[in-house]
């Protein structure tokens, strides 16, 4: 694995450590008033194993796949799907941007998933079961939404490693990931309820911003995949050169 390919992974794994299931949902667990450290750590716990688990599967997976992968790729109906999907994320990305949006936000905001989440987390109804639930259930819905993370399962595929070196790499990843809400849980601890309004303030704005990140990166995505498509099919060029 050359430096290059590391460092890209490294940059991945600290976008994926900003997401709602990585940081957002530990912060609640740190701005509540009675903090619970031994919580916070089985929630990164189990998000972090699930994490791992689902990267190995879908590293087997490729490598099965990997000698079929030239015929499926040389397919044209492989390029229009591809074409189909890249476009949609990308006109799908402006979603958060209307007003439809923005209303369901709104009412949401109180009586939604994060809320009930929440409660279960850092509110009276926390308990072991509740937390560790929580954390399979956000691993669940992000997955399908992480791409830093199905990127970087990628690229780990790419790199020539056995899966055994492959998976090691991925325990690492999984640790950055986690390593923000560590670092934030550490100074929770240490300095107890000073430092809780600040970590109110960046539950806030990480709050705001994780959701257009995402859908940032979903259009970009989609950008290239339709891109990508359209120079398999002939189209691009054509259209380029006129």
């Amino acid at each position: 694995m050359t430096i290059t390919i590391a460092a890209a992974l490294a940059g991945l794994a600290v976008i994926d450590s900003t997401s709602i299931g990585t940081l957002v949902v530990p912060l609640w667990m740190l701005v509540h008033p009675q903090l619970r450290a031994r919580m916070v750590v089985l929630y990164l716990a189990v998000i972090g194993l699930f994490y791992w688990i689902l990267g190995v599967g879908l590293l087997g997976g490729a490598s099965i796949l990997a000698d079929r992968w030239a015929a499926i790729e040389a397919s044209t109906l492989t390029h229009w799907t591809q074409l189909i999907i890249g476009s949609a994320m990308l006109v799908g990305s402006f979603w958060p941007d209307t007003p439809w949006a923005k209303r369901r936000a709104a009412r949401r905001g109180t009586s939604g998933p994060r809320a009930r989440w929440r409660e279960r987390v850092a509110g009276e109804r926390a308990s072991a079961p509740a937390v560790a639930g929580v954390a399979l259930v956000a691993g669940l819905i992000e997955a399908a939404s992480m791409l830093p993370y199905l990127g970087a399962v990628g690229l780990l595929s790419t790199t020539g490693l056995g899966l055994p070196a492959r998976a090691g790499v991925l325990a690492a990843y999984v640790l950055i990931m986690c390593a923000p809400a560590l670092v934030l849980l550490g100074l929770r601890v240490l300095l107890d309820d000073r430092i809780r309004p600040r970590l109110a303030r960046i539950e806030a704005w990480v709050t705001r911003r994780s959701g257009g990140a995402l859908w940032w990166v979903v259009g970009l995505l989609g950008f290239f995949l339709a891109r990508d498509a359209l120079g398999r099919l002939g189209i691009w060029g054509s259209v380029i050169g006129g």
